[in-house]
């Protein structure tokens, strides 16, 4: 039996392709007053919040005290996971591992805590979208200001503060399940390590790094949060591989996250329609086998995000665990290296031909004990083999010529008072000298800023985590520069000629 749909949304743009597939549309604010009216005066029987992002969860409490029917997983148990304090007591009682947390009480609590556990740490508000006044504090002396910043955007909830993990991996799940029950899962890894937000991330699925043994204990934790709430419906949790092992869960949505969609195109497996019926109560078979076997697909899918610095004057690109993006881009391959490739010119990445200067600075060598000094080194020789001229600071010169990359040439990047346009550095980059900027050092201060922000106002593609470098250097040295898409619609000589529809890649991997 059909039932009728009404959709509340506040955002045109994001219906404008498929404003038809509700009985009824409503172009309103999601506000507790507004969708309270239409529930009335529709007669509606029952409310989905699970696929309207974070305010729909922010409201489940109200709409719920106001008589409002929640359809799917019920209100106490969204709040439980959206509860920061309430969700790590949770994972406590479970026997799930999460990274060493706290909840704030006062500053010199807090600072005692990030004294102990050892900086640095992430102090986390609850109840927030795209993680707002989320922040990694890496001395006592920004934990202050970044509490009370915490506390501004989530005054009625606690804040939390936890311990960061440096080198950790991070992995998204997106899963649906009925009365605790799981029907559907995907597991992606991020291409880059902890502290980048998933929304900002490059997400690979199926994970096929990944061993056998690990994912399956994945799915377990899945398993056994979803049980826990008595989820029905979509869930995502973000999740630490650790550099010794463990498995730390971070956080669980109990909504559809915006990768939710991904997963279910690259799995072939309609994760809403089983949310939705779940949700009705209309006992759907699951697809656990699909979700299973994922690893073994015949192809890759990676999402790639999609940023408008360029329309932000002055915005650092530098990302982080509060999140910058404005868009995203799927791509299929064969393999994770030609996805990422053609994710990459799908949002207008210019990649340089080879002999083009890419200019380098690297991290700092002390940082998750050179770890990313190893990375980025390894990207520079990559570059080189492929046929790339590296230029750079002289001091990044140096190390990288005791690392064994001798073919490097000095290009240094400093201002006189201050003035951008004085750096050699900027100078060859409006000159359209330099093609590809990797900016890996990541610091805050000035100099770093300029240098990215520079690449970003002279429309030079920007790389700024080392584990994209490395991807991206690979990738570059397996396929050159043809695996991709025709840029802007214009075909030159070396760009393939078509690119599949999703309908004809999973008809070819089939």
């Amino acid at each position: 039996r059909a039932t009728p749909t009404i959709m509340i949304n506040c955002t045109p743009e994001t219906v404008s392709t498929d404003y038809d597939e509700s009985d009824r549309l409503y172009f309103e604010e999601l506000s507790l007053e507004r969708v309270l009216d239409i529930y009335e005066v529709e007669g509606a029987t029952g409310c989905i919040v699970s696929f309207g992002g974070q305010i729909p969860n922010n409201l489940v409490m109200p709409l719920h005290k106001n008589g409002v029917k929640i359809l799917g997983t019920a209100p106490e148990s969204i709040d439980l996971a959206e509860d920061r304090q309430k969700h790590s007591a949770m994972l406590d009682s479970l026997g799930i591992d999460q990274p060493a947390w706290s909840e704030l009480k006062t500053f010199e609590e807090a600072d005692a805590f990030a004294a102990t556990v050892g900086y640095p740490v992430l102090v986390r508000p609850s109840y927030v979208l795209s993680g707002a006044a989320m922040n990694v504090v890496r001395t006592a002396g920004e934990l202050r200001g970044f509490l009370e910043m915490a506390a501004d955007v989530s005054d009625d909830h606690p804040v939390v503060i936890t311990k960061f993990i440096e080198g950790a991996e991070e992995i998204d799940v997106d899963a649906v399940a009925d009365g605790g029950r799981l029907l559907a899962y995907a597991i992606a890894e991020h291409v880059e390590q902890g502290g980048v937000h998933s929304g900002d991330a490059t997400l690979v699925l199926p994970a096929r790094d990944m061993s056998k043994e690990v994912f399956g204990r994945i799915k377990e934790i899945a398993g056994k949060i979803a049980e826990r709430l008595s989820i029905t419906g979509p869930f995502n949790m973000q999740i630490l591989h650790s550099p010794d092992g463990s498995l730390k869960v971070i956080e669980t949505n109990v909504r559809a996250s915006r990768s939710l969609p991904f997963s279910a195109k690259v799995l072939d497996v309609d994760f809403t329609r089983l949310a939705t019926l779940a949700g009705l109560g209309l006992k759907p078979a699951d697809a656990l086998k699909v979700c299973d076997e994922q690893q073994s697909l015949p192809y890759v899918g990676v999402k790639v995000p999609q940023f408008s610095f360029k329309r932000l004057p002055g915005a650092d690109p530098l990302l982080g665990v509060e999140m910058k993006s404005t868009g995203e881009v799927a791509c299929f391959h064969h393999d994770k290296w030609g996805a990422y490739l053609r994710g990459l010119q799908s949002t207008y990445m210019a990649m340089p031909v080879t002999g083009s200067l890419v200019w380098l600075s690297l991290p700092p060598a002390a940082l998750a004990a050179g770890d990313k000094l190893r990375k980025a080194v390894t990207a520079a020789k990559t570059l080189l083999r492929v046929g790339y001229v590296l230029a750079a600071g002289p001091e990044d010169v140096a190390t990288l010529k005791a690392q064994g990359v001798e073919e490097v040439s000095e290009l240094a990047h400093k201002m006189t008072n201050g003035e951008r346009d004085t750096s050699d550095y900027v100078k060859a980059l409006k000159a359209r000298e330099v093609k590809m900027v990797m900016e890996l050092h990541n610091g805050l201060d000035n100099d770093h800023y300029v240098a990215r922000r520079a690449a970003i106002d002279f429309a030079v593609p920007l790389v700024t985590n080392v584990e994209q470098a490395v991807l991206m250097s690979a990738a570059l040295e397996k396929y050159g520069t043809q695996e991709g898409v025709v840029p802007r619609g214009a075909f030159r000589e070396g760009d393939p000629p078509e690119v599949e529809t999703y309908a004809e890649f999973m008809d070819m991997a089939k």
